[in-house]
């Protein structure tokens, strides 16, 4: 509970303190004056450099480095709301920061019920630090990838709704409309994905040193219990169907943004470009430790695709013994 109150009060009081000193510096002297007159931009890019520095000092200070993975859910909608604001609410932008709310809310309750708000850092930093070794290293870590480089990407990922907000757009096209609908798909596929993990996780959590006919699975394969990690679902077909829907959900905010401005292509998906990238690298690093735990998993990695939903491949038993990765269609 004292991580969650020192958030909630850390985060908004770096805020308003950035914004003041952007106002004094620029020469408004008024955090109101500042947040209506400056670009929309610029007021996000504030908001951002105060929440990074918060983040970080607050790691240094609690050893916990988690404080940005707390922002992940509460900030993006915090900006795309500036630009519904400063657009006047243009209907499309409006849209977008309803669609990006609602897609906040569900992130916010699926981190708070893991204890994500309340209980210690993600369980990948003391990993990762351990793995870096120096302390000097590790800090340069934190500040530049963790707290800075993230919280750079939630502006980076929001920058189609600046592209809405600047721009005349051609209202709720039929383009942006079919998005705003494969957006709440991907939600739904998300949400999915997230409950399916969270009852996996909580069944297997009680059968931990019990016999597992003394507690009940309904729904959840006694098979994956054995081996630690979840293959059914829609764990059947990705590794990890909730980053599938998460990358879905903000390469449709790209294309609403496309779609309502009319044109083909805009620089901001570069924000969906590189949460991709981040989500791979991820990917990647998590399934290193996974794979250490639970050495079954390597016949999952040959079986199943890693983001992208696909229906599973069969195993060559020969090539997996071998560790060679090889399967047969």
């Amino acid at each position: 509970m004292k991580r969650l109150l020192l958030f909630m009060v850390a985060m908004p009081v770096a805020c308003l303190v950035g914004m003041w000193v952007a106002a004094t510096v620029s020469g408004v002297g008024s955090v109101l004056l500042f947040s209506r007159d400056a670009p929309p931009l610029h007021v996000v890019f504030v908001l951002a450099a105060s929440i990074a520095i918060a983040a970080f000092l607050l790691g240094v200070a609690t050893r916990d480095y988690s404080w940005v993975d707390r922002s992940w859910s509460t900030v993006p909608p915090v900006f795309a709301w500036v630009y519904a604001v400063r657009s006047g609410f243009d209907p499309a932008v409006t849209v977008v920061a309803v669609l990006i709310t609602m897609w906040g809310l569900r992130l916010t309750f699926n981190f708070a019920r893991r204890g994500g708000y309340t209980s210690i850092e993600d369980y990948r930093w003391p990993i990762l630090r351990e793995r870096i070794g120096n302390p000097v290293l590790w800090h340069l870590f934190h500040l530049l990838f963790i707290c800075a480089f993230q919280v750079f990407l939630f502006v980076a990922f929001t920058l189609p709704v600046h592209a809405l907000a600047v721009n005349p757009t051609d209202g709720i096209t039929t383009r942006f409309a079919l998005f705003a609908v494969l957006f709440l798909l991907a939600l739904i596929w998300e949400t999915i994905a997230d409950e399916q993990q969270w009852r996996f996780q909580n069944v297997k959590s009680a059968t931990r040193g019990r016999p597992s006919a003394a507690v009940p699975i309904t729904g959840i394969n006694q098979a994956d219990i054995r081996r630690g990690f979840r293959t059914t679902g829609l764990f059947r077909y990705s590794r990890h169907p909730n980053y599938f829907g998460e990358l879905m959900v903000w390469w449709c905010v790209y294309f609403m943004m496309v779609g309502a401005l009319g044109i083909v292509a805009h620089p901001s998906g570069v924000g969906a470009v590189l949460l991709t990238l981040l989500f791979i690298g991820s990917t990647r690093f998590t399934e290193s430790i996974t794979l250490s735990r639970y050495p079954e998993y390597r016949t999952y990695q040959i079986t199943t695709s890693a983001i992208v939903p696909w229906p599973p491949r069969a195993v060559d038993e020969e090539a997996e013994m071998t560790g060679s990765g090889a399967a047969t269609t």
